[in-house]
């Protein structure tokens, strides 16, 4: 997927989770936003996959180390979801971590605790041009 192929990816996911948000607004468990969105995801037709095991490779072993992406899009876009007073450094440095052993190039952030989602969204990319092991593990839908 080209730059601006996955731009226009992001600005779908981030207008989907929008809805997701004006439907249910702040307060509900991550679990609950993160259900509702691959659901109004899969309706636009964006394929998305909740829940995926991320391995760490050591030693050119793949070893499970219990990481999970929240919802894995179109086989590009990570997302990570959270239902948070604020959005913390630590919160970022997960989903940077998820795109280095990823090897995936953008990442969305998103905090449906905050009143006005706008403020709850962090777009993070990732040069790295890896192979993405998400990509080769990924059960078929």
């Amino acid at each position: 997927m080209n730059k601006d192929q996955l731009n226009a990816l992001s600005n779908r996911v981030i207008g989907a989770a929008l809805t997701v948000h004006r439907e249910l607004g702040p307060g509900l468990l991550e679990s609950t936003y993160e259900a509702c969105l691959w659901h109004e995801l899969n309706a636009q037709g964006i394929s998305a996959i909740r829940q995926v095991a991320l391995p760490v490779v050591y030693k050119g072993m793949e070893i499970d180390c219990g990481y999970r992406v929240d919802l894995f899009i179109e086989d590009e876009l990570i997302m990570e979801l959270k239902s948070v007073e604020t959005l913390q450094l630590i919160h970022e440095a997960q989903l940077v971590t998820y795109l280095k052993l990823s090897g995936s190039r953008l990442g969305l952030l998103i905090n449906f605790n905050a009143k006005a989602l706008k403020h709850g969204i962090r777009r993070l990319v990732n040069g790295i041009d890896q192979k993405n092991p998400l990509r080769s593990s990924r059960p078929s839908v």
